[in-house]
């Protein structure tokens, strides 16, 4: 095969020896891709131009031909470093290759239908910083009836494939705890004992889970180490924090948990968001919470899922359309009595 090679190298050398036409060097580009499929390395290149031009001049200047020894070494040098460019490139392309799977996957398994047929209005944007996701969101039917709607929002203090495995964890342990146990403080607790026996020990989970019971018109919530949710209030159109604390899922497996409340009027609107919504980074610094409530109250009137979208864009726009984490926004409006 490097025969051909050879041959058609001297045809095109000797041609260009012969009438300068630039339009022969074209050719080489031709040259230089069969060289690759065929993996001759450089120095080789160099022996073949050097073995050519000996049988182009017999009487070549010695020195000319000793050049060739500097520019051979210099060749094999380069060649080795190419050859560990190439085999680092071709295992880069497999890893991408790996992780548009994962993602794929991922996005597959994680998908959430919005609850349809309650009283409640749903919205949610969910977007990764990188290709993949340490979000976790997700509705559940606890009762069958509607009736009881469970809403969750997770985040794993890590990135990439591991945390999706442990988001994975998560998703699949959720339902069957969820419908376990009644009490959100006590879904967090199962979930803890989950989670500590199965992640890494430098990765752990902020956890916000909440239970709308529609018959009490009550959200019910706990919080392991998450994001303060904010709820809006219809009635004096003021916002209020979702307080709760707790320890992240992961730390400590004998770890206690507390349930709050709060009573739902129509139009008043829940949300609840990963730091990648709270830590909104500006030119000037931090998006502080003032500012912050203050986006939420200018689309307030919105449905809820316009509502979620047009929050998002706001502050996507605020970063000059770059998210610094993974940003997950979950908003829930209670609807108008008719």
């Amino acid at each position: 095969m490097n025969e051909q090679f050879e041959a058609k190298y001297d045809e095109i050398l000797m041609d260009y020896l012969e009438h300068q036409d630039e339009a022969i060097l074209y050719d080489c580009e031709k040259l230089t891709k069969e060289a690759m499929d065929q993996s001759i390395p450089p120095e080789e290149i160099i022996n073949i131009h050097r073995s050519a031009l000996e049988k182009y001049d017999k009487n070549m200047p010695d020195y000319v031909k000793k050049s060739f020894d500097v520019l051979l070494e210099t060749m094999v040098g380069y060649g080795l470093a190419y050859l560990e460019h190439i085999s680092l490139r071709t295992e880069q392309r497999a890893l991408k290759s790996e992780i548009e799977q994962a993602e794929s996957m991922q996005k597959t398994l994680l998908q959430a239908d919005l609850p349809t047929g309650t009283e409640l209005d749903f919205g949610v944007v969910s977007k990764a910083a990188r290709q993949m996701s340490g979000d976790y969101y997700a509705f559940l039917d606890l009762d069958g009836k509607k009736e009881n709607i469970g809403i969750s929002l997770a985040d794993v203090i890590g990135k990439g494939i591991p945390a999706a495995f442990s988001i994975s964890m998560i998703k699949y342990a959720l339902p069957g705890i969820a419908e376990e146990y009644e009490d959100p403080s006590r879904v967090l607790r199962a979930l803890n004992k989950v989670a500590e026996e199965n992640i890494n020990d430098n990765m752990f989970i902020t956890m916000f889970y909440g239970v709308y019971r529609k018959a009490l018109h009550r959200f019910e919530y706990a919080s392991a180490g998450h994001e303060v949710g904010v709820f809006y209030e219809a009635k004096t159109n003021q916002f209020s924090d979702l307080y709760a604390r707790g320890l992240p899922l992961g730390i400590n497996k004998e770890v206690e948990y507390r349930k709050f409340e709060r009573a739902v009027a129509p139009e008043d609107v829940i949300f609840i968001m990963s730091d990648g919504v709270t830590e909104t980074r500006t030119k000037e610094g931090f998006l502080e919470r003032p500012e912050l409530l203050a986006i939420f109250e200018k689309y307030m009137k919105l449905e809820a899922q316009e509502m979620a979208d047009a929050i998002y864009e706001h502050l996507l726009k605020l970063q000059d359309f770059k998210l610094h984490d993974d940003f997950t926004l979950i908003v829930i409006k209670r609807e108008k009595e008719v």
